[in-house]
Parts: structure tokens; C-alpha cells; sequence
């Protein structure tokens, strides 16, 4: 396995590879490191599916508020590396903020519409970073396929259309959620939470299941499911809401509050954003309706 720390030495490796095998394809895993199996099942499938498997490790300041925790975030290059290594990375590309952004970065990715409503919202600026990094990644990659989880449904949605807008040659692959046994989606801010607040994080998961069959049941309207999902949300003594939205997927957008979910047609995803204390977790189900049928 090669470690890249320059952009030089990522094409470096990349140009050797495509040289020698020029019909395989490359599979990319973009992340900010902290690694866990959610991570790694990115990282096998990427393998498995492209045979050479890129993955960078970079935490984007660009893509962090003034009082959020990038410098908090939690790091362990040693054991990153490791397992990297475990799960058949043939590239790890390990980028200082110095390579990245030599300068102050002037140019803007601004992806609109999806990026409106949810983490969006609440995080003002937060995509423009995401949109940043990613495009540069891409192109210092020039991957084949690259592998996003779908607990950041909303990042794979901008990711996509920003893909598609700009006509980068990549295809997006999302990925099913990777959970803990009792259903906690994993996270690399887990670590963050306390015993009691883990154990009270799992309502988020517990909601979620509950969502799917509430949205079976005749005349739930989008209000009143909202309702239901931040009531049981609720149940939790430390749990505060940052938001919890029933939307279309992948654009995003608002159903009417009366409408009788049931009878939509298409996607519909719902997302939530809960803090325990400083601890912000997301997670999310993606369900398909067909009109009065409905399957996830």
C-alpha cells in the first residue's frame, strides 16, 4: 500500500497504475479519517467492484462553522492507516491543509436547491465546503467510481447533482448505512458521547423503524408524521432536536403538510439532526412510494 501525503506523489502512483493496467478501473473513498466499518465496507466494495481502491483521509476546515469542532475532531492516522490496509486500499492519499489550500481558495463551489433545507440550514456555508474539497479530490483522482454512505443522504444528493451539473466523469455509488448491533448508525463523532448519551442515542434508529410503518398507516399526512417522529424523539430526556423533516429525495424538497404520505409517488427520505450534548448525530431512511404501495 502507498501513503501520499503530496499531490505529487498521489499522480505519482495513480499515472504508474493507470500505465500498467490501463482498462482497470479506480475506485475512490473520500473521507476525514477517525475509520470505522462503515468506512471499511466503502472501502472493500470500492476494491471488490474496481480492483485498485483510492482512499483519502484529509478533514476539511472549509467545510466546518466558526464554533464547530474541527479542531476537535477526532484523528489516529497510525490506526487509519491500518485499517486502510486491512481492507485492500492500494493508495492511501493523507494530505496536509497546506497542500490543499496553499492559498486562501477564491473559487466557490455553490451547489443551490438540495442544499437549501437540513444540514444546509443549520450549517451555514457547510456545503460550499463539501463542494470544494470533493471537486478537487476528483480531480486529483480521476476515479472510475466513487463510494459515499447514504447516512449523509443529503451530501450524496448534492454530490450527485454537482457531479452531474459540472459533468465530472465519475459515477456516485452510495452506500447502504453501516449500524452498531442495537442500531446506532456509525459515526466517527460516536466517540464524543457519553455512556448515558449513547444509550439514548439509539432513539434515533428506534424512530426511524417506527417512521416506516407510520407511513403505511391511512390518512398520515406529512404533519402529522413530523409530529409523531419528534415525539418519539422526544422520549429521550437529552435529546434536542436540530431538525427532523420528512422531504422528496433526491431534490429535497418539502411535501405539502396535509398530503397523505401514502399516496405520494417517488422517494421520500426521512432525516434527522439530534444533539446529545455537544454530540450532533444524523441519520436517516430512505423509503419508495408507489402511490398507495411503498417498499424501502
Amino acid at each position: 500500500m502507498i501513503i501520499a501525503e503530496t499531490i505529487e506523489q498521489l499522480h505519482a502512483a495513480l499515472s504508474a497504475q493507470r500505465e500498467a493496467h490501463p482498462r482497470q478501473f479506480i475506485g475512490f473513498v473520500p473521507t476525514m479519517g477517525f475509520l470505522h466499518e462503515g468506512h471499511a465496507s466503502l472501502m472493500r466494495r470500492a476494491k471488490e467492484e474496481c480492483g485498485y481502491a483510492v482512499l483519502s483521509i484529509f478533514v476539511n476546515p472549509m467545510q466546518f462553522g466558526p464554533n464547530e469542532d474541527f479542531d476537535q475532531y477526532p484523528r489516529d492516522a497510525a490506526r487509519d492507516i491500518q485499517i486502510a490496509e486491512k481492507n485492500g486500499i492500494d493508495v492511501v492519499f493523507m494530505p496536509s491543509v497546506a497542500e490543499m489550500y496553499p492559498k486562501k481558495p477564491v473559487t466557490k463551489v455553490m451547489i443551490g436547491g438540495v442544499t437549501e433545507r437540513l444540514c444546509g440550514a443549520s450549517r451555514p456555508g457547510h456545503f460550499d465546503g463539501v463542494g470544494l474539497v470533493v471537486s478537487k479530490l476528483f480531480h486529483l483522482v480521476q476515479p472510475d467510481r466513487a463510494y459515499f454512505g447514504m447516512k449523509d443522504a443529503q451530501q450524496v444528493a448534492v454530490i450527485e447533482r454537482m457531479t452531474e451539473d459540472l459533468n465530472i466523469p465519475v459515477r456516485i455509488v452510495p452506500c447502504e448505512t453501516v449500524r452498531e448491533a442495537d442500531g446506532l448508525a456509525l459515526s466517527s463523532r460516536n466517540v464524543y458521547l457519553s455512556e448515558e448519551e449513547r444509550s439514548q442515542a439509539v432513539i434515533l434508529s428506534r424512530t426511524l423503524a417506527r417512521a416506516e410503518e407510520w407511513v403505511k398507516s391511512p390518512g398520515m399526512t406529512n404533519r402529522a408524521l413530523s409530529d409523531k417522529i419528534k415525539e418519539s424523539i422526544g422520549q429521550a430526556p437529552l435529546a434536542k432536536i436540530d431538525y427532523a423533516e420528512v422531504l422528496t429525495y433526491p431534490d429535497l424538497e418539502s411535501l405539502h403538510d396535509d398530503a397523505e404520505i401514502i399516496s405520494h409517488n417517488g422517494k421520500i427520505l426521512v432525516a434527522l439532526a439530534v444533539k446529545f450534548g455537544r454530540t450532533r448525530l444524523i441519520d436517516n431512511r430512505l423509503m419508495e412510494l408507489h402511490g398507495g404501495g411503498y417498499h424501502v
